[in-house]
């Protein structure tokens, strides 16, 4: 019997390596031997790394958009924004037409696109929002200090609030980052006290009473206990983005192939 199908939307800043992801677990789940699909939902991406299944640009185009409204590319990116919107049962006729147990979703480059217009909360509230997860995507480049950490954590607490679903981080691109750095960041990931410290000599600027209310809001959302380490290159992480998948909508519950 075909198991109900899992929606993970891939979500971060400019750069974080969304499409590269896409592109990577998409493999990663192929040499499993499991069925996946990826969906590209960005009209204005360009030399994507993979073919995607389904591909918003049938639908919308950024620089049709531009030509016809007479916008610049940000002007532009918001009109498509909510073109998406707009043809999304057609979007979602298609993606049903594929018979798939995994369903990757790229979202638009620019996070503030899908995570603070309307437009990502219609998309998600019309696929299935039950069977849906969010990788938040902690960019390597913007976790050099652990003010920097806890920034992307604040605004990963956004999307999930804005979003309302289920949500893992995940650091990518961590082949990039040195060893004795890479542990520092999950060492933070821990919202230890060490963090807290780091964090008022980073920020003496900050009063002691806002990093601690900070903290507080951090460790009361459990933020830093998911943090996933990935590489699109190596595959580094890949099965734990997997095991994440399995624990939220399978009980845990192992579909991989023999």
């Amino acid at each position: 019997m075909q198991e109900e199908r899992v929606f993970l939307y891939i979500v971060g800043t400019a750069g974080s390596g969304k499409s590269t992801l896409t592109h990577a677990f998409r493999e990663w789940l192929a040499y499993k031997g499991l069925d996946a699909i990826t969906v590209n939902l960005d009209p204005g991406a360009e030399n994507l790394k993979y073919s995607p299944d389904v591909d918003i640009r049938d639908w919308v185009s950024l620089k049709e958009v531009m030509e016809e409204y007479d916008l610049g590319p940000n002007g532009a990116q918001i009109v498509c924004a909510d073109m998406i919107a707009l043809n999304i049962e057609e979007i979602k006729e298609t993606i049903n037409s594929f018979k798939t147990n995994y369903v990757v979703i790229d979202t638009p480059g620019q996070i503030e696109l899908f995570v603070f217009r309307e437009a990502g909360r219609i998309i998600t509230l019309s696929l299935d929002p039950n069977r849906s997860l969010v990788a938040f995507l902690l960019d390597p480049i913007l976790t050099k200090t652990a003010s920097d950490f806890v920034s992307q954590l604040l605004l990963s607490i956004t999307t999930r609030f804005r979003l309302n679903l289920p949500l893992i981080n995940i650091l990518s691109k961590c082949d990039l980052i040195k060893e004795d750095k890479l542990l520092e960041i999950k060492n933070w990931s821990s919202m230890d006290d060490n963090l807290y410290e780091t964090l008022l000599r980073e920020r003496a600027s900050i009063s002691r009473e806002l990093s601690e209310q900070i903290m507080h809001l951090l460790r009361h959302f459990d933020e830093g206990s998911s943090l996933i380490a990935v590489s699109s290159e190596d595959f580094t992480g890949m099965e734990d983005l997997y095991n994440a998948l399995q624990m939220c909508f399978r009980g845990g519950e192992d579909t991989l192939s023999d």
